[in-house]
């Protein structure tokens, strides 16, 4: 038998923003350095393997999205892997090693990988490499690095491990794992955030890659703090060991007659995609609000879109056109801007398995490929970074960039790159005389994404119409002079609100006859926090600032159905609100007071967050002060009325402080230990009883 076939390793990814096939295809690259070759797959070409009959060990990079669920590419591969009718040794021929990608900031913490995980297990499969969790809240790379310069030692140990065996038993014989699976993940890990996860597998070898002296380039300048574009000692002097310069594979052709007729937008998305008008635009807080809150409604009437209360769907948005205009000149393409691109694979690549982005569309014009396809405001990975060293001319700039993307640069680059949001324009900026091709840009930076929003109105309510709300998202970027930026969607729908010349608050309002303008919208392929079938459940609400946008569609629901169903059988509904002023953004306000008088809403909680209530110094600040205040309540309706509670909003600070707090009220309520009311919370969880819709 030839080494290569001996050799060879199933790589599959399954990625939702790029991240995880980016991993895979730098395990691919590493490979054959290594004496191996990578199979590599995305997980949904089911196609093309079979892990059934698979005999060779396998690798997958998988990220994780939404509320905790898989990305949508690894969908068919889950739904098949959970057929209950396969038994638990299905797969106990198969060897494999996976790393999860994640966001600690999040309550289900890679939990895409851990799901496929749980099950490969359950199924038999065995590890030969132990799992590996990378945070993006710090820092993929301080997981991804080690995991892949360990995965090599792990994979030599397990062919040595299975050419044993196969030489005492004379036949091919599955390798046992080699490194221990561990015990199942502990309550606690599924309840709180996780804390970034090392593993035992990773031997000390460098990345493969190359090394730069910095008298190769000369030294940068240091007379200053480090920053973007200067580093210091030990950095300015040290020995780099940076990534192997990604190979390049995209012949771009830019062509001047008229090609495709571009009447919408394009969109790649496998989900349907509808146009639809902004009907209205209602601006529901004070202009001296510290955030600016802003409600949609979109008029779906003349489509077949249809939602339920706790849905969510996604908003195609576009990048900034001033950027765009500004990244054109400075790539030297302003005049190109209408001509159509036309993209093939080089045929001297040598990146294995090179094909077209997807996302990439072909004979649209540059400014519209720019504008509605590529994320050109993502941070750019080392990768990006080794290739674009290589198109600069300067050596100092040149050797920052190495740094950025080196080991030993591994701080600098979460500090200057990561942290900062740094994109692609502010990097040419910082780099004057970096001038890359045009194709490097379409292998390097990943599709733009669309934005899920929470429906916030009932179609009984608003037949119709969808309407939703969302905070314009500002803040400075220091890439290298401060700059005030909007976010990409935000900064979007609130211009095209602005031409509806919304009202100040109080009640939305007709944006007048003007001509609307429209978006493109397509429905989330899961929605799972939907409420409860049964109407007598009842049910406690948590939703701060716009995080209560999709309880005023539930309540709207609710205010209709016991108008249809005047003696029917409703349980009680609490909302736990808060805000930062009383009087500039409490968010539907009279709404909700009127659903309180109305019955429909049972129990209203309100707190302010920077208010100074006279006489009120014990009032409370958060929502989970209140939850505290009526902890009784909280702890009757979750343990002995079967009912349900649901959290949306802010996933870094609220969500995880709401449920610190329900532990709390569960441990005192029922005289529990922290493990048993962390096991209470993480049973309600499996019930489909805690849901959370939350966002970072």
């Amino acid at each position: 038998m030839c080494l290569g076939r001996m050799r060879r390793f199933l790589l599959l990814y399954a990625t939702q923003q790029g991240q995880a096939k980016a991993i895979a295809e730098e395990i691919s690259a590493q490979a054959a350095t290594h004496g191996f070759s990578a199979d590599l797959h995305c997980m949904s070409e089911l196609d093309k393997y079979d892990l059934k009959t698979e005999t060779s060990p396998l690798v997958v990079v998988v990220s994780t999205t939404g509320t905790g669920d898989p990305p949508d590419t690894a969908r068919m591969l889950v739904k098949k892997l959970q057929d209950k009718t396969f038994p638990d040794d299905w797969l106990s021929h198969l060897r494999y090693g996976l790393l999860g990608l994640g966001d600690s900031e999040y309550m289900y913490f890679c939990n895409g990988g851990k799901t496929i995980d749980r099950r490969l297990q359950e199924l038999g499969a065995q590890h030969f490499y132990d799992t590996g969790h990378a945070d993006d809240c710090v820092g993929l790379e301080l997981v991804v690095e080690p995991w892949i310069s360990g995965l090599w030692g792990a994979l030599e140990k397990h062919f040595t491990s299975s050419r044993e065996e196969q030489d005492m038993s004379g036949g091919p014989v599955a390798a046992p794992s080699t490194l221990r699976t561990g015990p199942e993940v502990p309550i606690d890990a599924q309840i709180q955030l996780l804390r970034l996860d090392t593993h035992s597998g990773a031997d000390s070898r460098d990345s493969v890659g190359d090394t730069v002296d910095s008298s190769q380039t000369g030294p940068l300048v240091e007379d200053s703090e480090p920053s973007l574009t200067r580093s210091g000692p030990p950095l300015s002097e040290a020995l780099l060991n940076i990534p192997a310069l990604p190979a390049e594979y995209l012949q771009v052709t830019l062509q001047e007659e008229p090609g495709q007729e571009e009447s919408q937008v394009p969109v790649t998305s496998v989900d349907p995609v509808f146009q639809v008008p902004i009907s209205k635009a209602v601006q529901l807080t004070t202009d001296d609000a510290v955030k600016t809150a802003l409600l949609l409604e979109l008029d779906i009437s003349k489509t077949n879109f249809s939602y339920q209360p706790g849905d969510t769907f996604h908003v195609v948005c576009p990048n900034s056109d001033a950027e765009v205009q500004s990244l054109l000149q400075r790539l030297d393409l302003q005049d190109k801007s209408r001509h159509h691109i036309l993209l093939e694979v080089k045929k001297d690549t040598r990146k294995k398995g090179a094909a077209l982005p997807q996302h990439v569309p072909q004979n649209y014009t540059l400014h519209t490929v720019l504008t509605w396809c590529l994320e050109i405001r993502a941070t750019p990975k080392k990768a990006f970074l080794r290739a674009l060293a290589e198109w600069t001319r300067d050596g100092a700039e040149r050797r920052r960039l190495q740094e950025l993307c080196s080991k030993q640069g591994a701080a600098d680059y979460s500090r200057f790159v990561r942290d900062a949001h740094v994109g692609l324009l502010d990097l040419l900026r910082a780099f004057p005389t970096c001038q890359p091709p045009l194709g490097l840009l379409l292998e390097h930076l990943p599709k733009l994404q669309p934005r899920p929003y929470s429906c916030a109105s009932s179609s009984l309510s608003h037949p119709g119409k969808l309407r939703f709300v969302f905070s314009v998202v500002e803040f400075l970027s220091h890439t290298p002079a401060v700059v005030q930026r909007k976010g990409v969607c935000t900064g979007w729908l609130a211009t095209l609100a602005t031409s509806l010349q919304p009202d100040t608050q109080g009640s939305a309002a007709d944006g007048g006859h003007t001509c609307a303008p429209q978006i493109a919208i397509s429905p989330r392929p899961t929605n799972s926090f939907r409420f409860p079938d049964d109407p007598s459940v009842p049910v406690i609400m948590v939703g701060p600032g716009t995080g209560v946008a999709p309880f005023i569609g539930f309540l709207q629901h609710r205010e209709k159905l016991q108008e249809q169903h005047p003696g029917g059988r409703f349980g009680a509904t609490w909302l736990f609100f808060g805000c930062r002023h009383k009087d500039r953004d409490y968010l539907f306000r009279e709404e909700l007071q009127q659903f309180l008088k109305d019955g429909v809403l049972t129990h209203l909680k309100v707190s302010f967050s920077r208010d100074s209530l006279v006489g009120e110094e014990t009032a409370p600040r958060y929502v989970q002060d209140s939850m505290r205040l009526h902890a009784s309540q909280v702890a009757q309706i979750l343990l002995h009325e079967n009912g349900s509670l649901y959290v949306c909003g802010d996933a870094k600070n609220m969500a995880k402080d709401v449920s610190e707090t329900l532990v709390d009220i569960i441990s005192a309520e029922a005289r529990l230990g922290r493990l048993e009311a962390l096991r209470t919370l993480a049973a309600l969880k499996e019930e489909k009883r805690f849901l959370q819709d939350v966002w970072s």
